[in-house]
């Protein structure tokens, strides 16, 4: 384990027990067994070593996602199962990397003060992902997505699941709950999502009449 690895792990202890205001660099060094001298030979600040712990659990959460919906697509799941099963791990990740510690809606807020920045970058990839697999599938299992949305646009109702769930439940606990309510909402977007060959054919409007001019008197 390189102390870099070893640095990240004692400040994630740190911050779960003591959230981000009341740890300190000391507090850090100590779990890792390292001077604070040494420790700043790696990360320059508090903060800097916040920063590194979101990044760390943003990436955690992305592999597992894209493990969940590699696993669900090779068992042939539908598209619901497939993006909630991703969903699923994704979150399930970052709710695991702070599990037990009291200080939950300080850390998820702290997360928008310092590294407000990273929460945009990674939100911009996870749609982009999201994007992806539904194309992906769509196209693979030759399907039509509901109001002749784009995987673009039906990605965003989905990602907007989410964020639906979470105003159910702060700081995303009791978490079995807000992973089930996700999923539920998840799979109720995808349920209108058909085969192309079931889907009806769409109407064409009527032409419009031409008004009729009236005559009045043999005058025209």
């Amino acid at each position: 384990m390189g102390p870099k690895t070893r640095i990240l792990d004692a400040t994630m202890l740190v911050f779960r027990r003591h959230g981000f205001r009341r740890s300190s660099i000391e507090q850090v060094a100590e779990a890792a067994g390292l001077t604070r001298q040494a420790l700043y030979h790696h990360f320059e600040s508090k903060e800097a070593l916040f920063r590194a712990v979101i990044e760390r659990i943003h990436e955690s959460a992305i592999a597992a996602e894209e493990a969940a919906v590699a696993e669900a697509e090779t068992a042939g799941g539908n598209l619901g199962d497939i993006l909630a099963a991703g969903m699923t791990a994704r979150m399930s990740t970052m709710i695991g990397s702070l599990d037990g510690s009291p200080h939950l809606e300080e850390l998820y807020s702290e997360h928008l003060v310092h590294a407000r920045d990273l929460y945009q970058t990674y939100a911009a990839r996870y749609a982009e992902r999201m994007v992806a697999t539904i194309a992906r599938n769509v196209r693979r299992q030759q399907l039509a997505l509901p109001q002749d949305l784009s995987p673009a646009e039906f990605g965003r109702l989905v990602e907007m699941s989410m964020y639906a769930a979470k105003s159910q439940y702060p700081a995303m606990q009791p978490a079995d709950a807000f992973l089930k309510d996700m999923a539920i909402m998840v799979r109720t977007l995808c349920a209108g999502v058909v085969p192309k060959s079931e889907k009806p054919p769409t109407k064409k409007a009527a032409p419009a009449k031409k008004p009729t001019r009236r005559t009045t008197g043999g005058q025209s």
